[in-house]
Formats: structure tokens, sequence, C-alpha cells
């Protein structure tokens, strides 16, 4: 998979660390709080989104009182001491940052989520240092499927789309990777446990976790 691979770009949640389990939870209580109700397609509608865009869907579809910079303060507050003290890495993938080190390939974050939050799970684990760029949907001012934030990142560590290879959990961020003109590989996680044979159709490859990886039982799915 790593065979003339210069540089691995992560997205952070629900491919690096097991974190969709924090944005369901405060969704909920979110929405709960203010006697919000979830719409129909909610999870399909803001996949990829960015933070930002995110803040902006909830306003304009809950027609909210509260600024933009307020509703994503409060998601943060919320958010924040849960990836600083719960949110835990995917099995095998610190190992797996450990390995690319080793053999000089270059690693980034190209994240929806808030630059805030990735800083404090990378702190939490001590692995922050063994980054060379982290971008985020925000920063490029478009969501995934574009491409924009996984070239930029590219772009940061000066290398070619060509010599990346993207790591995924949804079929956006898939899309997003092989639009950019880099490898992909779809990361097996809970919350699309049901779009599975999406992704597979989509990615380069497949893996269950870092640790099938490290020990080369991953799944070629087009190459």
């Amino acid at each position: 998979m790593l065979k003339d691979i210069k540089a691995v770009i992560f997205d952070l949640d629900g491919t690096l660390v097991d974190s969709m389990w924090v944005w369901v939870n405060i969704d909920t209580e979110y929405m709960a709080e203010r006697n919000l109700v979830m719409p129909p397609n909610f999870k399909e509608e803001i996949e990829g989104m960015s933070f930002e865009q995110t803040a902006v869907y909830f306003k304009e579809t809950f027609k909210l009182s509260d600024s933009l910079e307020v509703i994503k303060d409060t998601w943060n507050s919320m958010a924040v001491d849960k990836y600083r003290n719960e949110v835990p890495f995917k099995t095998g993938a610190i190992e797996f940052i450990k390995h690319l080190k080793a053999n000089n390939i270059k690693i980034g974050i190209a994240t929806a989520n808030h630059r805030s939050l990735v800083l404090e799970v990378l702190k939490a684990y001590n692995v922050l240092e063994d980054f060379d760029s982290i971008i985020t949907s925000c920063e490029v001012n478009v969501s995934k499927p574009a491409p924009d934030v996984y070239l930029a990142a590219a772009k940061q560590m000066s290398i070619e789309p060509k010599d990346c290879i993207v790591f995924e959990d949804v079929p956006n961020g898939i899309k997003g990777g092989k639009a950019a003109g880099m490898k992909t590989c779809a990361v097996e996680d809970d919350f699309t446990k049901d779009l599975v044979d999406v992704k597979k159709e989509l990615a380069n490859y497949y893996i269950k976790d870092y640790k099938e990886l490290l020990e080369g039982n991953f799944e070629v799915c087009n190459v």
C-alpha cells in the first residue's frame, strides 16, 4: 500500500480517532436542550461539512437566534473535555504513525473538525510533533468531497498529490481524496457500518484497523 508513497493524509474523526460518538452525543444534547427535532437524513446532509458549514446548517435549519460564533463556541466547550480525556485513537493508529515517521513518510491531517479539538487529542497522546501538516475545511472554505483540504495538506508538506494516500471513514471523504488525485484507503468505523460496500467501491484499499494494516492484512479493492 505504501509503495512510492511520500505522505499519508488522515481524516481525524472516525478515521484516526474513535470520536464520532462525541458528535452524535453533542447533536442529541444540543437539540434536546432546545427542543429541536432532528430532520430526516440529518447524518447524510451534514456528512463532510466543515465546522463552520455545520453551524450555518443548524442556524438556518432550526432558525436559531444565536450567532454562528456562539453556536460553534457552545459545541467546542461541549467537546473539548471529551477530546482531551475520552476520545481514543483507533487500534494500532499510534503505532502506524510511528512506523510512518521511522520510514520518513510525511504525515498530515485533513479534517472538517475545529483545529482546537484536533490539537487537544493529538497533545493528549503526545503525537502532535509527529504531524507535518494540519488543515481544516474551514481554512480552505470548502467542504469534502471537494479536494481542496487534501491538496492544501499536500502543498503544506511539499508533496505531489500522486505521491499521497488518504485515509478516510466516510464516502464523501474518499471521494475528496480521489478528486485530489491521491490513493485512498477506507477505514472501518461503527458510525458508517451500513456503508461498507459503498466505501469499498470507492476506495483503493480497506482496513478494519491499523494493527491489521501493520500486519499486511488489508483488503485491496480498486488498484
